[in-house]
């Protein structure tokens, strides 16, 4: 073999050496940004029976207030919760950042997700009766 194969086997040898490289290299960036953004996402916290249901009337007594100012008539079905419904919203999300140690956003994505999940289940309807009584346990 000439000098000069034998240097652009050389050269070929160290781009594919070096392309492999690269390669290895982007698929660790990739596994190193994925590891980062599964840490920058907090998984949902577990949250007691009692924290649920807090969590599901808050988010139902937003989307029913939401669809009684808008003149919903599935909304307009239920006693108005505008004012009485956004108290125990507050008080609860507070009660929540306690109980789970997350920040607004964290709270925040937490009820709208579930406000989310009873859009998608058409479960509003089936949480209010409940959710009304505990509105009125609540001394709200």
């Amino acid at each position: 073999m000439s000098a000069r194969n034998r240097q652009l086997g050389a050269d070929f040898g160290s781009e594919v050496f070096m392309s492999q490289g690269i390669r290895r290299g982007m698929i660790h960036a990739l596994i190193a940004a994925a590891a980062l953004a599964a840490q920058a996402v907090p998984a949902a916290p577990a949250l007691s029976q009692d924290d649920r249901a807090l969590l599901r009337c808050a988010a139902a007594f937003a989307m029913v207030a939401e669809g009684q100012a808008n003149g919903n008539a599935a909304a307009k079905k239920w006693p108005p919760v505008e004012a009485r419904g956004r108290e125990f919203f507050v008080r609860a999300l507070a009660q929540l950042m306690d109980a789970t140690g997350l920040d607004r956003g964290g709270i925040s994505q937490l009820v709208s997700a579930e406000a989310q999940g009873l859009w998608d289940r058409g479960e509003v309807d089936k949480v209010m009766p409940a959710c009304l009584v505990m509105l009125d346990a609540s001394g709200v």
